[in-house]
């Protein structure tokens, strides 16, 4: 692995370390290697962000904002809170993927956002994600979308949030059963199950267990509730994204599910965005 420092070209003889103790901030560079010497360099980007980073210690500030008109059935700040509490209480101790989540008027530079709306761009999806104008994870609920399939809004934001954390950049996976390549989302196998922090419902969410093949049934706690008894199992209200067959498709809980599933329009959603990014081009 080669590191450089944008707009800079650094060589480094045979015997002297590829990254120097001068090197403070480099990241992944070209490199070409002329006998003894490697040289790596990257043109110049000004102003880059860290897109959808969380692998350099950082603990982001996620700000909510809500832009609905549509009422939460929840107080906005005591929801924020409630999340908050959530990941210290439930999720950081298992995930280890810590967030300060604060109340905003919108986008804070800087900062992972959660911007509650009225409606989907798209019906039938509660909450899908995008990037921030400073290009980090943003997640979107949609309370009117929410509210009128008999969702709550605070279950929603919970779930978006808890996958957020996991899998900002919607690109990790995990081998499961019959070979199939199953996401990382901590939230779709147990989407139809709730508990309350601070008395606000939140989403039941998988352990990292849940992607452990070698696991016996039963030998440890693979969700929240323990509800899921074995790894990999999709509870009847849940789905999960899979890749199979050369393509990334779904797998349901029940055929209720699935009927439900089939009637949204996904597009934007996390499935649909993976499948956008992560499906091989022939």
């Amino acid at each position: 692995m080669a590191f450089v420092n944008y707009g800079k070209r650094h060589s480094f003889e045979a015997n002297e370390p590829l990254i120097p103790k001068r090197a403070k901030s480099y990241i992944l560079g070209v490199v070409t290697q002329r006998g003894d010497t490697t040289t790596i360099e990257e043109p110049f980007m000004p102003n880059r962000p860290i897109l959808a980073a969380f692998d350099r210690g950082q603990i982001p500030t996620i700000a909510c904002f809500n832009q609905a008109k549509t009422p939460l059935g929840v107080d906005f700040g005591k929801l924020c809170a409630a999340l908050q509490a959530f990941l210290e209480k439930c999720f950081v101790p298992v995930w280890g993927t810590p967030a300060k989540v604060v109340p905003a008027s919108g986008f804070v530079k800087g900062a992972w956002a959660m911007a509650f709306l009225d409606t989907a761009d798209v019906q039938g999806a509660l909450g899908y994600h995008d990037l921030t104008p400073d290009g980090f994870p943003l997640s979107k609920i949609f309370v009117k979308t929410t509210i009128d399939d008999e969702q709550k809004v605070s279950v929603t934001a919970c779930h978006e949030l808890a996958e957020m954390l996991v899998d900002p950049a919607i690109n990790l996976c995990a081998t499961g059963p019959k070979n199939m390549i199953y996401a990382y989302e901590t939230c779709d196998a147990v989407e139809a199950l709730e508990f309350p922090v601070n008395g606000i419902p939140m989403s039941d969410f998988v352990y990292p267990s849940f992607f452990e093949g070698f696991r016996k049934a039963g030998s440890t706690q693979f969700d929240y509730l323990k509800k899921v008894s074995k790894p990999f199992q999709i509870l009847k209200g849940g789905y999960m994204p899979v890749f199979k067959n050369g393509q990334w498709t779904q797998i349901f809980g029940s055929e209720a599910k699935r009927k439900a599933f089939m009637k949204e329009d996904r597009r934007g959603h996390r499935t649909e965005i993976r499948k956008e990014r992560h499906t091989p081009r022939v």
